[in-house]
C-alpha cells in the first residue's frame, strides 16, 4: 500500500493541469499560487510557506519554510527553472519529513518538461 496515494494522485492531477495550462517558464510564485488555487478547487486544504522547525536534544535549532503543506498529510517543494530535478532538492525534502511529523512529500518540477518525485521518510516522529 502506497502512504496517501488517493492524495498524491489528486496533486498530480493538479500539478499537470497546471503546467499544461502555463506551460513552462514562470517564476515558482505563479506556478505556487496557481497550484494552490487547483488544490482548491478540488476541496483540498492547504498552507502556503508551512512552517518547519527542527529540533536538536527538544532544542529548536533552526526553521525552514516548505513550499505548500495539502490536508496536514504531504509536503509539496515546487522549483521551476531548467534541467532534472537536482538531488540537492530531494535531500532538502526528506529533511522536511525528517524534521515533521509527516511522511510524505513530493517534488514538483515546473521545468521545460513537467517533472515530480516522491518521497517517503518514516522516524521517531510518528
Amino acid at each position: 500500500m502506497i502512504i496517501h496515494e488517493e492524495l498524491t494522485s489528486t496533486i498530480l492531477k493538479c500539478f499537470y493541469r497546471v503546467y499544461n495550462k502555463l506551460g513552462y517558464g514562470f517564476l515558482e510564485k505563479v506556478y505556487e499560487n496557481s497550484l494552490i488555487h487547483e488544490l482548491e478547487c478540488h476541496n483540498l486544504s492547504c498552507i502556503q510557506q508551512a512552517p518547519i522547525k527542527v529540533f536538536y536534544d527538544q532544542r529548536e535549532v533552526g526553521s525552514y519554510f516548505a513550499d505548500i503543506l495539502v490536508e496536514d498529510m504531504v509536503i509539496l517543494e515546487l522549483k521551476a527553472g531548467e534541467g532534472e530535478i537536482k538531488r540537492e532538492y530531494e535531500l532538502q525534502l526528506i529533511n522536511y519529513l525528517k524534521a515533521t511529523q509527516y511522511e510524505v512529500g513530493m517534488i514538483l518540477h515546473f521545468g521545460e518538461k513537467p517533472l515530480f518525485k516522491r518521497k517517503v521518510f518514516s522516524n521517531d516522529f510518528k
